[in-house]
């Protein structure tokens, strides 16, 4: 395709998206410098229509891009927009007061909602290699307590237990035998060493350290990586014009772990972009995915994106994506 071509195609992409309105030839005359005729930029319109890169929705109206469109653009027209000085703050200041590992997610989907106005989707971090970093046990009330498990990569994981009628110092002594035991280790391993743990107590204190021993292997086994986060499904409501009936089918693909796993399975370490029939899922052919891999190294990662409408605007939200990938890997380093 010409250059003439592709800087038609770019003005109708950029002006859809932004108004929403099929773009006619005439509009492209009086909002673009393409330095050509209106006969030549209507003769490029019919040439890029039977190309299948723009299409026209009913008789008399403009064109409008279509899924074969809006790939070309993203593949060779979309210039990722440099996030500004104030919104590269904005991000990092609203992920650096995170606690914990569930805090850092539950901030990044907000976030990420509210920067690309999309239904945001965070996957928990797969971490290949964790190992325990802490165990505490905490008494609540009477014989109720918990046990809380820490990782290094800063998860936080809690059972509630009986503790029964045992006193702070026997309370004191498993916590300090139960450290000694796991600390250091893959959930893998310490789970294994639970095993023989309790025989290695006090008869007395046997079946205290049973319950807390059951309750930190149910920790153990949990695995945070087929969590994902769900957030700003209220978004789709700006897009009732041109999206409403795929509006449900979106909605139930956002219900299944599975599907959000496997859309977000798919990115790379910078952006990867699903344009409407590309999406293997049915119920999101109408929907567009951009995502993007974050973590600290190898051994920690997983992936996070947004969805939304196939006229999003691409290069901000491609850049939003990045960038906050980008902060919360930062994030998870210097934890």
């Amino acid at each position: 395709m010409d250059d003439r071509k592709l800087a038609v195609l770019r003005a109708i992409v950029t002006d859809y998206v932004r108004s929403r309105e099929p773009v006619g030839s005439r509009a492209l005359v009086e909002r673009h410098r393409l330095d050509v005729s209106p006969a030549t930029i209507r003769n490029d319109m019919a040439a890029l229509e039977d190309e299948g890169y723009i299409a026209q929705p009913h008789t008399s109206a403009g064109r409008v891009p279509t899924d074969k469109g809006y790939r070309l653009f993203v593949d060779r027209l979309a210039q990722i927009k440099p996030l500004s000085r104030a919104e590269r703050c904005a991000i990092s200041a609203f992920l650096a007061g995170a606690v914990d590992l569930d805090d850092i997610v539950t901030r990044t989907v907000r976030l990420l909602a509210k920067v690309t106005s999309q239904v945001a989707i965070v996957q928990y971090p797969v971490v290949v290699s964790a190992v325990i970093r802490q165990v505490d046990l905490i008494r609540l009330n009477g014989s109720r307590g918990l046990v809380v498990l820490v990782n290094s990569a800063g998860a936080v994981r809690q059972h509630h237990v009986d503790l029964g009628d045992c006193r702070d110092e026997d309370l004191s002594a498993l916590r300090q035998r139960l450290n000694q035991a796991v600390v250091g280790l893959t959930p893998g391993q310490a789970a294994a060493r639970l095993g023989g743990l309790v025989e290695q107590v006090e008869p007395d204190a046997r079946g205290l350290a049973a319950n807390l021993a059951a309750g930190l292997a149910d920790l153990l086994v949990a695995d945070s990586s087929t969590r994902v986060v769900v957030g700003g499904v209220g978004n789709l409501a700006r897009f009732t014009d041109q999206f409403e009936t795929a509006i449900k089918p979106v909605l139930e693909a956002l219900e299944e772990q599975v599907v959000l796993l496997r859309l977000l399975g798919e990115a790379t370490s910078e952006v990867t972009v699903r344009i409407g029939q590309e999406n293997e899922h049915v119920n999101l052919t109408a929907a567009s995915v951009v995502a993007s891999r974050y973590g600290d190294s190898d051994e920690t990662w997983a992936s996070l994106g947004v969805v939304g409408p196939t006229s999003m605007d691409y290069p901000s939200t491609m850049a939003s994506v990045r960038a906050v990938a980008r902060y919360v890997s930062q994030i998870l380093a210097e934890g």
